[in-house]
């Protein structure tokens, strides 16, 4: 979607987190809300990022997905998790993560990258002991112990309004 440039809104304060069956998920923003014709086209700037797309979340709610430009790498996912809120930002959920591969590509490390969501065995629910990532290379997800050391990238989910 072509459009003007959103304008820059002041940092908000993080709302609490948003926790579902699979995962809890921190959602961090700068805007309030976009609107769909606001937004530039895929890979332009955007709230401090790049604007990698539209994804819809587990509630229903629309949200434009900025990647930021730091990128880290050799942390497990609590540390990846941290790091990213420091940037008042998320790790990206693997909805994000395919918007962000199928766009960003070449921005990214062709390497495992941690994703928000925790893994939930079936046979094991209230094991949490493993998170989804996300291999940038070739845009394979799978899960892997908490305690691996991967890469990561930070997102602000936007929510969109028409």
């Amino acid at each position: 979607l072509a459009g003007s440039r959103a304008p820059r809104n002041p940092p908000t304060l993080l709302p609490p987190p948003t926790t579902t069956k699979r995962h809890t998920v921190q959602i961090a923003t700068r805007a309030t809300t976009l609107t769909f014709s606001s937004l530039p086209a895929v890979g332009q700037p955007l709230e401090g990022g790049t604007f990698a797309g539209v994804i819809t979340q587990d509630d229903g709610q629309h949200a434009a997905v900025v990647l930021l430009d730091e990128q880290t790498e050799n942390l497990n996912w609590e540390a990846a998790s941290a790091w990213a809120q420091k940037l008042e930002a998320q790790l990206p959920s693997r909805l994000a993560a395919l918007s962000i591969f199928k766009h960003l590509k070449d921005r990214l490390k062709p390497r495992w990258h941690w994703t928000s969501e925790t893994y939930v065995d079936e046979d094991e629910p209230e094991d949490a002991s493993c998170a989804w990532c996300c291999d940038f290379s070739l845009g394979i997800q799978d899960f892997n112990h908490k305690s691996y050391e991967g890469c990561a990238v930070a997102v602000r989910s936007i929510p969109l309004t028409a």
